[in-house]
């Protein structure tokens, strides 16, 4: 059976590429549809030089996006496929 994590479970992990491994930062805020609770995006701090280098979505802040749909694990760290996001 699979274990539910909280939102704000992932606060401070840091999220990792499946692929290579690579850091992408720590997870600084989620987004999320209030009316259903619904993931959105996982908003980046502390992005990694690899991290901004990439096309990846900001929000009107200018912080990096993860959407919540690339996740594929949350342990000790966030486990995101890199080739759902670049």
């Amino acid at each position: 059976m699979e274990e539910r994590v909280r939102g704000k479970e992932l606060l401070g992990k840091i999220v990792v590429s499946e692929e290579r491994g690579r850091k992408f930062g720590i997870v600084g805020d989620i987004t999320f549809v209030t009316e259903s609770g619904e993931l959105l995006n996982i908003v980046l701090a502390e992005p990694t030089r690899y991290t901004e280098e990439l096309d990846l979505p900001k929000d009107e802040k200018g912080r990096i996006l993860i959407p919540f749909s690339a996740v594929k694990s949350v342990g000790d760290f966030v486990i995101v496929a890199e080739r759902d996001i670049v």
